[in-house]
């Protein structure tokens, strides 16, 4: 379990590696615990200057466990584990990078919203299925997405629920530049040196005069996992979640 999030520092720049390969990167509630100590960790020390996140070779992340959210459900052992994570990435004062290929789904596609530069291969593609089955976005989508795309392509990712393509995600202001699989990790830690290297107050004043105000993300964050909490007891969620374990068994 503990290798299933590798950190590792770079000179000034700290990695966060999803690796639980066999299971496509999805998160379970430890998973992103060491995310988010990651990213609170990185943010306290003045030798860090950028966080990068990266998945692994065809899979960035399948979403969150399944497990989980059906725990959730039975039991209401929920735990705050996500939103935690997802706050530390709101609150981060310093620049984050993300580099994907393969599977983004859910918060695979969510947590990008919260990256300064997204790099991605030709071969992902941004899923965020969260209507079908039966809930709702998460992660400040609600709030980011509008912004960074436009309400209506907002809307087709996340309530339609359209794919993105890597191109797609590009002219939607999801991903900054399309790379190949070979390069993504030398292009994203190229791009994470550059930041690294810039001068740190100016830099860390010009990306909050940029970006929405932390604390109105973090308000949009806990009110989505909100109604997460409350869709998880649905029928509709319920149904929903047994219609997709069934497909998968199949």
């Amino acid at each position: 379990m503990a290798d299933h999030i590798l950190v590792e520092r770079r000179g000034t720049v700290q990695i966060v590696r999803m690796n639980r390969v066999g299971k496509k990167n999805a998160l379970t509630r430890a998973m992103y615990a060491r995310m988010a100590e990651a990213i609170r960790e990185g943010d306290a020390d003045p030798a860090i200057r950028c966080h990068v996140i990266f998945g692994v070779p065809g899979a960035f992340s399948a979403g969150n466990d399944i497990a989980d959210f059906l725990a959730y459900g039975t039991d209401g052992e929920r735990g705050t584990e996500s939103v935690d994570f997802l706050i530390a990435l709101a609150r981060s004062e310093k620049p984050l990078l993300s580099g994907v290929d393969g599977i983004a789904v859910g918060i695979g596609t969510t947590i990008n919203l919260h990256c300064d530069l997204t790099f991605a291969t030709p071969r992902t593609v941004f899923r965020a299925p969260f209507l079908d089955l039966g809930l709702v976005p998460e992660a400040g989508s609600t709030l980011t997405a509008p912004r960074i795309m436009g309400y209506q392509r907002a809307f087709g990712l996340f309530v339609l629920g359209d794919g993105f393509s890597a191109e797609e995600a590009k002219a939607s202001g999801l991903v900054y530049a399309i790379v190949g699989e070979d390069e993504l990790e030398e292009r994203t830690l190229s791009a994470a040196n550059a930041l690294a290297a810039k001068p740190p107050e100016a830099l860390r004043i010009a990306r909050a005069l940029m970006r929405p105000d932390c604390e109105e993300l973090v308000k949009r964050i806990r009110v989505e996992s909100d109604h997460i909490g409350e869709r998880l007891h649905s029928a509709e969620a319920r149904a929903a979640f047994s219609a997709f374990l069934g497909r998968k068994r199949d």
